[in-house]
């Protein structure tokens, strides 16, 4: 492109591109095949992708609270950056939860013949529930995402720890995704992994920097691992939709990433010197069956608050 400048390339139209995204963006879902597939139970399509939508739309809003707080601008950058790829994601994710909500069935489904909706997607009258409204007109009961991403921000070290544990556990998800029956599932899981992979490569080396370096930074690390590693038993418990899902090669069961994830755990965490907490879950709701702590609700009042003060506006 023959522009003297930047800002030429920006508002000049080229072709549509959408350089809010990057030079090269490329829509993942273009050319395929969006229908839902036969025989997938469509409620509970829905409700997978609000679950893992809700998941990184979540963890998007605590990485975008540290603009303007992050240590070095270069990890201001890294981490608003992160926090982009992962909005990018719930978007495609909570797109198709309201298209599969309220796609007509086909003929020769009978499992859905007069079936009702999935309790765990709101009805939306008028047709399939857009991602904003599945984003911001939603109460904290109504959200499915597992309760590490909601919990509030804390130091730098916080962060790092944290975003290891969740980009750990979901690339681990997302790779087994690729082979989803589901073509947009699999073309947004394949788009996801090389994105996750640079998040879990970006949290293991500021953790083992942290980790392994001074003794303030060290007991930063650990204090952060302590807290968050209670949030972890939640990650590998099996909802009943996953379950039924990864039977049908559609989803997957997250109790099979575990062994990975361990193993990924384990090394960075003995590269950062740091002792890894012993396991601790308590049986009960999760977030995937809609309880979540007070964290949330105030997450969202923050970020719903715009479009509900402003219903339908645009701009």
């Amino acid at each position: 492109m023959p522009f003297d400048n930047a800002l030429g390339a920006i508002i000049e139209d080229n072709d549509e591109a959408r350089w809010a995204f990057g030079t090269g963006f490329h829509d993942p879902l273009s050319g395929i095949d969006t229908s839902i597939p036969d025989g997938v139970d469509r409620d509970a399509l829905a409700a997978y992708c609000l679950m893992l939508g809700d998941d990184a739309l979540i963890m998007s809003h605590r990485l975008q609270e540290w603009c303007t707080r992050a240590p070095e601008l270069e990890e201001e950058v890294a981490l608003a950056n992160i926090a982009l790829d992962l909005l990018g994601q719930a978007r495609l994710l909570l797109s198709r939860a309201g298209a599969a909500q309220h796609d007509p069935p086909h003929e020769d489904d009978p499992a859905h013949e007069g079936g009702p909706a999935h309790e765990d997607v709101p009805a939306h009258e008028g047709g399939p529930a857009h991602e904003d409204h599945l984003a911001y007109l939603r109460d904290a009961p109504d959200f499915r995402n597992v309760t590490l991403v909601e919990a509030a921000n804390g130091d730098f070290a916080h962060c790092v720890v944290r975003l290891l544990v969740f980009a750990t556990w979901r690339l681990a998800l997302l790779d087994r995704l690729t082979a989803s029956r589901d073509p947009v599932l699999a073309a947004i899981a394949a788009k996801g992994v090389k994105e996750v992979t640079y998040h879990r490569d970006y949290a293991a080396l500021w953790t083992i920097r942290l980790g392994d370096g001074t003794d303030e930074s060290h007991d930063r690390a650990q204090r952060a691992l302590d807290s968050l590693w209670p949030y972890t038993g939640e990650l590998f418990v099996v909802h009943g939709v996953e379950h039924g899902l990864a039977a049908a090669e559609v989803g997957v069961d997250p109790s099979t990433a575990r062994v990975e994830f361990d193993m990924v755990l384990d090394e960075v965490l003995a590269q950062a010197t740091l002792r890894r907490p012993a396991t601790v879950w308590t049986s009960g709701p999760t977030g995937r069956d809609g309880a979540h702590s007070p964290a949330l609700i105030d997450l969202l009042t923050e970020m719903q608050s715009v479009a509900r003060a402003h219903p339908g506006a645009t701009w």
